[in-house]
């Protein structure tokens, strides 16, 4: 087994990422906006793999961590790609993806382009259709007329020095994958944690996607004082439980 950063060609860019070889199935991890695969929940997950000598990928989107690419010029589309570049060129057999916040719409995007690859989905405070969430609630008319005009705005984020950046291509291109406006047909299990003190993203719009999910086996875990990162002790317990479970279905 190793864990060491290895580079992925992917077009105009190289795709950083992590990998255990291990047994099946494996566990693959897709990280947040402006996120990376250092943060607690892909290394408390890469420790528990390691302990069970189990598969482990974990990946850095274009424009994030150690990845090539500007982040402005990335979208929905070209970070679904990544992890499907991740998942057919550095997984073999049934995975198990975790999705966190943004990865959340990613792990949904991946299980509905590679459905017999993807075992089941463990998604913590996932974001389907956030940039729609963007445009509709949480723009002030200043804001919005600066990005039709400048194409980009910045805004304050909690985890970061660094502003969010916001592009008029990112919210566009955004439209062509929303799902929680109608069935979502994955069979797969899904597992949903999201905190009711989440600031980020709604916990009520999990309850949209559980509803939208055509599979029986879903189940939806709310905490009512969990917030948006569940990267505390008990949460990343709770995470490694619900992989292992997924793991030995």
């Amino acid at each position: 087994m190793q864990d060491v950063i290895e580079y992925l060609d992917r077009g105009p860019h190289r795709i950083a990422y992590r990998r255990l070889i291990g047994r099946t199935p494996g566990v693959m991890f897709c990280g947040g906006f402006m996120s990376d695969m250092t943060g607690s929940k892909a290394t408390a997950l890469a420790t528990h793999c390691a302990a069970q000598r189990r598969a482990f990928v974990r990946f850095d989107y274009a424009g994030h961590g150690a990845s090539g690419g500007h982040f402005e010029d990335g979208t929905i589309s070209q970070w679904r790609d990544d992890a499907l570049t991740a998942l057919d060129a550095l997984t073999e057999g049934p995975q198990v993806v975790v999705g966190s916040s943004m990865g959340g719409w990613i792990a949904l995007l991946l299980a509905l382009a590679r459905p017999q690859r993807v075992r089941g989905l463990v998604l913590l405070a996932p974001a389907p259709d956030f940039t729609q969430t963007i445009l509709d609630h949480e723009l002030s008319p200043t804001e919005r007329e600066r990005l039709q005009r400048d194409g980009r705005i910045e805004r304050p984020s909690e985890y970061s020095e660094q502003p969010y950046v916001i592009t008029r291509r990112l919210i566009e291109d955004g439209q062509r994958h929303r799902l929680l406006d109608a069935p979502i047909a994955l069979s797969c299990p899904v597992r949903i944690v999201h905190g009711m003190r989440d600031s980020d993203v709604a916990w009520q719009q999990s309850i949209t996607l559980i509803e939208r999910l055509q599979g029986e086996d879903s189940h939806l875990t709310l905490l009512k004082n969990g917030d948006h990162r569940l990267s505390g002790d008990a949460d990343l317990a709770r995470l490694t439980g619900l992989v292992d479970a997924l793991c030995g279905a």
